[in-house]
């Protein structure tokens, strides 16, 4: 069985066959999808989704760095109002992006630590969004970091030594369709990485893996990200899915 650690299913992009994503999902052997939140106008649908199917989708609740604008808290407030009423599995989408818009740079960094302050509080992992950031989420996770703070860098494409640097840190790194990409370089990362980091996302809808690219990607599609992991470390599916479900049921707490 596998868990997807990262998914949107619950986005536009699936609003006309939503249940038929899940029964998929379902069918190709995940056990459980991990829905991450965007910000105030996706809540509704992310928590419809996971109460829709309480033992197959667990919402993660927080504030994704592209949806921070001069009203970032406002957002804010409506995150910690959710924080309090209900039980999430974790918090994010959150993090540092500097690849569509660096000029809420700073606003980008407030938010992001406000709310690994909040999850260190809950003792709740943090689903990290890194893009042309590196560096900037490197000094923030370094100033946060104590033994309360866990979690995963979500969509991980950086090197050898910015991966062993988070594993350091006892954070793992998520895998997605990115890793069977003819020229993307991750498988060849990854061979320098001991694959008991790693868990496996699709990131749904984007980022489907071969033969899949370009398409609308979905929570099924894990399998062709698991067979591309298999194939790096030399190892059955079996394995890789033994190693990096294990790792999200201890993060997620499942």
């Amino acid at each position: 069985m596998l868990i997807d650690t990262h998914s949107h299913i619950f986005s536009k992009e699936f609003s006309s066959d939503v249940h038929e994503v899940v029964e998929r999902a379902i069918s190709s052997g995940v056990e459980k999808i991990v829905l991450p939140n965007v910000d105030s106008s996706s809540i509704k649908n992310m928590l419809d989704l996971s109460d829709a199917y309480p033992d197959v989708c667990y919402p993660v609740i927080g504030l994704h760095p592209t949806s921070v604008k001069e009203d970032y808290e406002e957002e804010l407030e409506i995150v910690n109002y959710w924080l309090k009423k209900r039980s999430f599995k974790g918090i994010g989408e959150i993090g540092i992006d500097l690849y569509w818009d660096s000029s809420f740079l700073e606003e980008q960094i407030i938010v992001f630590r406000q709310q690994l302050r909040w999850a260190k509080e809950r003792k709740l992992p943090v689903v990290i969004h890194v893009r042309d950031s590196f560096e900037e989420t490197f000094q923030v996770i370094e100033e946060e970091m104590d033994e309360d703070l866990k979690g995963v860098f979500h969509s991980f494409t950086g090197t050898e030594e910015q991966a062993h640097k988070i594993t350091g840190w006892g954070f793992k790194l998520g895998i997605n369709g990115i890793v069977t990409f003819k020229n993307g370089g991750l498988d060849k990362t990854l061979a320098g990485v001991d694959m008991k980091h790693l868990m496996l996302e699709t990131d749904s809808p984007y980022l489907a893996p071969v033969p899949f690219r370009g398409k609308r990607n979905e929570s099924a599609y894990i399998r062709n990200i698991q067979q591309k992991i298999a194939d790096i470390y030399n190892v059955s599916l079996d394995e890789v899915a033994r190693v990096t479900t294990d790792n999200a049921r201890k993060l997620f707490n499942f």
